[in-house]
């Protein structure tokens, strides 16, 4: 037996101090009563918060979640003015696993797994991260080459790492990157004398936005999960 908002913060749902609040406001029950600040729970009740029945303690959780354009992926910033923490509507709480800037939409995986967002942010693994990106101005064969060669960022004293490049439309191109540079794509652009005015990331690793839309989420599970773990070396 525990206490029921020690017990909610290590499903991920939100911190101790937060449960007792999600408790007072009479939005949590134990097997179908309203629970009180200071009841005891253990792994064989039934508990929800707002109408929804929290896993198991400890249940890692992983999702694909389309990340729409204006929001920032941030916690508690409180000059935010949508927060993923925010729009993510799901019970357990959930961190992303590499950001998108706010101007950016698409996918971005979130999850409870401490070790493997830790696996997918290591910059040394080089792992795949693939973006659909609209300029303002016709695409040059000159420009793919140079985006694809990497891109001497003087601001950052760095220059970026060989990436594939391919031209898609007349303005817009994909590219796959293998680091994390901040706002990346934005950068390399603009030293080639283009602004990017759209971007949409449609994959990390083997996981794929496919028909997800701004906003939806999907639970990873299975052979799409275990693969993911497999190529993070877990």
């Amino acid at each position: 037996m525990e206490r029921l908002n020690k017990y909610l913060a290590a499903c991920g749902v939100c911190s101790r101090r937060d449960a007792d609040k999600l408790i007072g406001e009479g939005r949590v029950t134990v097997n179908g009563k309203a629970a009180v600040i200071g009841s005891m729970v253990c792994g064989s009740d039934t508990i929800t918060v707002n109408g929804k029945t929290i896993g198991e303690k400890n249940k890692k959780v992983v999702l694909a979640y389309y990340k729409q354009v204006g929001v920032t992926c941030t916690q508690r910033d409180k000059y935010a003015e949508k927060k993923i923490s925010d729009q993510l509507k799901f019970p357990v709480r959930l961190t992303y696993a590499g950001r998108l800037d706010k101007d950016s939409e698409g996918l971005i995986i979130m999850t409870n797994d401490g070790m493997l967002i830790d696996a997918m942010m290591r910059g040394a693994n080089r792992h795949e991260k693939e973006y659909v990106v609209r300029v303002d101005k016709e695409i040059s064969q000159e420009f793919l080459e140079a985006m694809a060669r990497g891109v001497r960022l003087e601001e950052l004293s760095i220059t970026t790492r060989p990436c594939e490049v391919k031209k898609i439309g007349k303005y817009t191109f994909n590219i796959t990157l293998t680091q994390g540079v901040n706002r990346q794509i934005r950068r390399m652009s603009k030293t080639l004398g283009y602004e990017v005015k759209e971007i949409k990331r449609t994959r990390v690793m083997n996981i794929e936005l496919a028909s997800l839309k701004p906003g939806e989420y999907r639970r990873l599970q299975g052979e799409e999960l275990q693969q993911l773990y497999q190529a993070c070396g877990m």
